[in-house]
């Protein structure tokens, strides 16, 4: 009768709402940048600390193995610019380079750069608060003599060099607080997050994949918020809200389908 006909219609309906939810152009997306892959997808054999992300990846095995190079072709990056940079701390700065060049979920953040070298960047991704406190709390001693990573540096030999003037200290003074070491070490690529690991509101850089890749539900929750709200919290879930606004499509599509198939449904009674 009517209400099977209505039901098939509506799941027809909703078939092209769910495919246009998978085609975000915030989700699951690689920035354009220098080493990233054009289209996130599965790399077997990624290294060590970039291992997480091999189900959908936007780093090749390659990026993957160079990043845990201290002096790695990426971009000629010396970690070891005052001294040699104690393992402990040099792991978290591996773990940052794996999300910054692995991740498909950092798509709500991703901005136009004006660099000869990319075109994207991300700027204030919410990370959440205990990647950055172990962060800081693993590097404290470490030393540096820099504040900003991204530029300032000596290239003069071809690898960074602290500029002439500076001086190595601690990073417990460059970066008194975790909130400075993770929102300034990269120029704002990072924005501490109060949230914490789980609460599926901040990117956690350490994650085991064994429970799935906890990030995938974040960058859902800001992609909606930037679209339904942009500046604000948004008071409904995302889920939910997209149901919503599917619903009037849903039943302008059915109407005049109900209005055919209510007289036939009529007549056959009379």
């Amino acid at each position: 009768g009517m209400a099977v006909a209505l039901a098939v219609a509506l799941a027809v309906a909703l078939v092209p709402l769910a495919a246009d939810a998978g085609k975000d152009p915030l989700l699951n997306v690689c920035m354009d940048a220098k080493h990233h892959k054009s289209e996130p997808g599965p790399e077997g054999q990624l290294y060590k600390q970039c291992s997480p992300w091999k189900d959908n990846a936007c780093c090749t095995a390659n990026t993957s193995l160079e990043a845990h190079k201290d002096q790695s072709y990426l971009y000629n990056f010396n970690w070891n610019h005052c001294g040699v940079m104690p393992p402990k701390c040099k792991r978290h700065f591996i773990q940052d380079t794996c999300l910054y060049e692995c991740s498909p979920n950092l798509g709500p953040w991703i901005e136009q750069a004006d660099s000869s070298w990319r075109r994207e960047r991300i700027l204030h991704v919410p990370l959440c608060r205990e990647d950055c406190e172990e962060w800081w709390e693993d590097c404290k001693d470490a030393l540096t003599c820099k504040e900003n990573w991204h530029k300032g540096w000596n290239w003069a030999t071809g690898t960074n060099r602290c500029p002439w003037g500076s001086e190595c200290r601690p990073f417990s003074q460059v970066f008194p607080r975790p909130k400075d070491l993770c929102e300034k070490v990269w120029s704002n690529s990072f924005r501490y997050s109060p949230e914490p690991r789980g609460s599926g509101r901040c990117i956690q850089m350490w994650f085991d994949p064994a429970q799935g890749n906890p990030n995938v539900a974040v960058a859902k929750f800001y992609a909606w918020r930037k679209r339904s709200s942009p500046g604000q919290e948004g008071p409904a879930a995302p889920e939910s809200d997209r149901a919503v606004r599917a619903l009037p499509w849903a039943v302008l599509l059915l109407l005049p389908l109900a209005l055919v198939l209510l007289p036939e449904e009529l007549g056959a009674r009379g």
